[in-house]
């Protein structure tokens, strides 16, 4: 049961990122490290790619999948958030503290062992025969 709420929990976590990276890029397009190309279509690209993370973890038969799919974009995207912290970006609505900025980066490592929970099989407490 606490697997399956929170299974949820982090496709509603997800999806909710997923459609904020359309709605207001900006803040997203702030942190993308200068060395990558375009950074407008990568915030974009990674906001699909949250969303159908998301949703697929709800999908039964692809939510192994959508796990580590979501575990490879958080990967993926660590770079932002280390030049964020790196380089001191300031994001409205979020407080300018250094203890914030770099305390988002093992929160990431949090995000990737959620996910991988959920590449693991579920298994009933009890046998059914």
């Amino acid at each position: 049961m606490l697997k399956a709420t929170l299974r949820v929990v982090l496709a509603i976590f997800i999806v909710t990122a997923g459609v904020l990276h359309w709605v207001t890029p900006e803040p997203f397009v702030k942190i993308v490290p200068s060395f990558l190309p375009a950074p407008l279509a990568l915030v974009y690209i990674s906001g699909v790619f949250e969303i159908l993370g998301g949703v697929g973890l709800l999908i039964p038969w692809v939510n192994q999948a959508a796990a580590w799919g979501l575990i490879a974009l958080f990967i993926a995207v660590f770079p932002a958030n280390i030049n964020m912290a790196v380089n001191r970006i300031h994001l409205d609505g979020i407080p300018d503290s250094p203890w914030l900025l770099w305390g988002r980066l093992p929160f990431q490592a949090v995000l990737i062992a959620w996910a991988w929970w959920y590449t693991r099989p579920s298994y009933p407490l009890s046998n059914p025969d």
